[in-house]
């Protein structure tokens, strides 16, 4: 009885180093699978037998193995050229979901847009997220995130800033100010001017220029605003505003009226549809640096406006926050959804689903599914991926190990076999 239980000893040890070289043979074929998380087998040795000698001579029938236990230790991060490539930094998992089918769970990364504009997994397993509408403001809602129809709408002009140095030593125009509906301001009829674009409501850009003419009193000087109203191809320049505003420096040269907004109304062709009159606050400054009369050439030292055309999506970018953002031709960024992450209490409970993903078991608990950096969730790192845990210098060292008790079992087969025949012999 003792022969022929070394041999089954033997023989449990061929099959649990047998399918601990299966677990390392998996991790070192997915070395370079982005987001793989290793395994390693979990042995025990099998129920003792005592023999008539009490506890003191117990013997072992062999080993066996309870189980594979994942390894969710962090990879190293690849960079990419892809701005849609992600990777989590910490603890936490991507939240996947097929159409109208199954929700998984995954490290890996690597992300694109399919036809119809929703972010896809390689496999074409959708990638949830916070939903944002299209003032680029958080619903609360999580679903599938999709670019196709994000635009960015016009915005019509609220405010114009602009500061300028006007020349103290500049004389009075000669010629009368006027404006002519065809070339606008005569020439010589001003001293100095500059050019801004505004918009109306639906994102048409009309030029808008602010003429600065001297006055015969010292220090003070008129800015005259003049647009084209007229359609497209159709020029019809008017002064806006009703009457010229009065610009008046101290003898330092620094603007004291008007420091406050003047509001100046754009009658615009009733035709185009949009917002008329519109209505824009023009300041003769910025941020509490205001237009000066300083004795150097006039010139423009800043202007903005507020207003903006419509705009199509241009380029994604991704946060650490998760949140993706879309660049417009319009010059606007806007926020478009921030991508959830999972948190498990028992991630090595979690279920391998093969092609990177996991799925939700008892042992794994319920998912905690939150925004990245909040309650323990890792951050994302975009244009970058997580590399497989895998440590081949470690794995390579528990092949041999593995291996040698392989070759080690089967010697006690052998020797086994070998006292058999000995005993057969006894019997001849």
């Amino acid at each position: 009885m003792g022969i022929l239980g070394s041999m089954f000893t033997g023989v449990s040890g061929l099959a649990t180093n047998g399918l601990a070289l299966s677990i390392i043979g998996d991790n070192i074929a997915n070395t370079n699978t982005s987001g793989f998380k290793g395994s390693r087998a979990v042995f025990a040795d099998v129920l003792s037998q005592a023999s008539t000698g009490g506890s003191a001579m117990q013997i072992g029938r062999g080993s066996q193995m309870l189980g594979v236990q994942q390894l969710f230790t962090q990879g190293t991060f690849e960079t990419t050229a892809n701005p849609l490539d992600m990777g989590i930094d910490g603890d936490g998992f991507f939240v996947i979901k097929e159409y109208q089918g199954g929700t998984f769970y995954t490290r890996a990364g690597q992300y694109l847009l399919n036809k119809e504009g929703f972010m896809v997994s390689p496999q074409g397993l959708r990638l949830q997220g916070y939903l944002y509408n299209d003032a680029g403001n958080p619903t609360g809602a999580i679903g599938d995130i999709n670019v196709a129809t994000v635009n960015s709408n016009p915005n019509s002009t609220d405010t114009m800033n602009i500061q300028v140095n006007l020349d103290s030593r500049s004389t009075v125009p000669t010629a009368a100010w006027s404006v002519s509906p065809t070339t606008g301001a005569a020439p010589g009829s001003y001293n100095f001017q500059t050019n801004i674009t505004i918009y109306d409501s639906l994102g048409n850009a009309h030029p808008v220029g602010v003429y600065f003419r001297r006055t015969p009193t010292p220090g003070q000087w008129q800015a005259r605003i003049v647009a084209d109203t007229g359609l497209s191809g159709s020029p019809n320049y008017v002064e806006v505003g009703g009457s010229p505003i009065t610009l008046i420096f101290n003898t330092s040269g620094q603007l004291t009226s008007p420091l406050t907004a003047t509001p100046i109304t754009f009658p615009w062709v009733p035709g185009w549809g949009a917002v008329t009159p519109q209505s824009v606050n023009i300041f003769f400054g910025y941020a509490g640096n205001n237009s000066t009369q300083y004795g150097s050439p006039s010139t423009t030292i800043f202007q903005t406006q507020d207003g903006w055309t419509s705009g199509s999506l241009r380029a994604l970018t991704v946060g650490q926050d998760g949140v993706l953002s879309g660049v417009f031709t319009n010059g606007q960024v806007k926020n478009i959804a921030q991508v959830t992450i999972a948190k498990f209490t028992n991630p090595a409970g979690l279920t391998k689903m093969g092609r990177n993903m996991f799925a939700e078991s008892s042992d794994s608990g319920q998912p905690a599914v939150g925004s990245p950096g909040t309650s323990g969730r890792g951050k994302i790192l975009a244009n970058s991926l997580e590399m497989s845990n895998i440590d081949l210098a470690d794995e390579f060292v528990k092949m041999i190990a593995a291996q040698r008790g392989f070759q080690a079992n089967t010697r006690v087969i052998t020797t086994s076999d070998g006292l058999l025949g000995e005993v057969m012999n006894i019997v001849r």
